[in-house]
Formats: structure tokens, C-alpha cells, sequence
């Protein structure tokens, strides 16, 4: 599947300089890739597609997000904790205001977040959420208690919208 992607995202590339199928492959890319555990490619396609997407629609556009919580989740697979915090910073005062705060993206963009500040050790200690404050505690040890109140879910570019843009083929 992977080389057809490819071809087929190189193919709107070349005829097709810009719109919604050139994005919707970069996606089905992305999502290829991501099966493959080629996550850096991933996160150089989801770098792409959201700043198109932006351009496109604007930061505070649905779609925007839902590519901005993609980015959020690539962005944690290769451990750039750093980068996944301000980002998904700048974008959940967007979300929430947009979506509402319990809309399924604003809280995907919190659970991020989450993930991003439990897994890095020195990032921690600027959320207080995170941290065991038991005074009795010999350590300060994240609060992973946290991550419970989100339910697993995913980001899906192409969700709800039927088999051809799961294809990539919109016309």
C-alpha cells in the first residue's frame, strides 16, 4: 500500500498543486507510515499537512484541529515532549473556545498534553495536576491518575466521512 500512496500523493503533487486531495493523501500517508512505525516520517507529513490546513482554513477551523491533535499524537511518538507541550498549549485555548471543552478533539488535545507532560521527567513539575503533593511522600512522583479521566481515542482525519476520503480520492 505504501508505494501506491506515495505514488498517488506524487501524482497530486504534479497536476494538482494544491486543495483537499493533496492533503487527504498526505493523511492516508501519514497513517500508512505510522502503521509501519516510521514515525519521524509521519511527524515531517503532519508538520506539512497541518501548516496547509491552517493557511487553508485557519487555526481556529475544525479540520485545523482535528490535523493540530494528529500532530499532537505524532509529536509524542517520537518523544518531543518539549515541542508536544507548547503546541498543544497554543491549541487548546483554540479548541475550547471553538469546539467547547468537552468536544472529542479539545479533549484528545488535553490528553496529549497529559501523555506529554507524564512521560517527561523534567516536565512534570509545571502542572500541578501532575504531581503527588501526599506531604507524607518521599518523592515527588507524577500522578498518572490523570490520564484515566480520558478515554482512548484517536484523531482520525477521515472520520466520518465515507470511503472515498478515506481513499484520498474526494472529488
Amino acid at each position: 500500500a505504501l508505494p501506491v500512496l506515495e505514488a498517488c500523493l506524487a501524482l497530486l503533487r504534479r497536476y494538482q498543486r494544491d486543495g483537499d486531495n493533496i492533503l487527504a493523501a498526505q493523511s492516508n500517508l501519514a497513517g500508512c507510515l505510522n502503521a509501519l512505525g516510521r514515525h519521524d516520517e509521519v511527524l515531517v507529513l503532519m508538520r506539512e499537512t497541518y501548516a496547509r490546513w491552517v493557511s487553508k482554513l485557519g487555526v481556529s477551523h475544525e479540520e485545523s484541529i482535528r490535523i493540530g491533535c494528529n500532530l499532537v499524537l505524532s509529536l509524542n511518538k517520537v518523544e518531543l515532549w518539549d515541542e508536544t507541550k507548547s503546541f498543544t498549549r497554543d491549541q487548546l485555548p483554540v479548541a475550547r473556545r471553538t469546539l467547547g471543552a468537552d468536544h472529542d478533539l479539545t479533549l484528545s488535545l488535553e490528553e496529549g498534553l497529559a501523555v506529554a507532560l507524564a512521560s517527561n521527567a523534567g516536565g512534570t513539575r509545571d502542572d500541578p495536576r501532575l504531581i503527588n503533593t501526599d506531604p507524607g511522600a518521599a518523592s515527588t512522583q507524577p500522578n498518572f491518575d490523570v490520564l484515566r479521566r480520558w478515554p482512548a481515542r484517536s484523531c482520525d482525519h477521515n472520520a466520518g466521512r465515507g470511503p472515498e476520503a478515506a481513499a484520498g480520492l474526494r472529488s
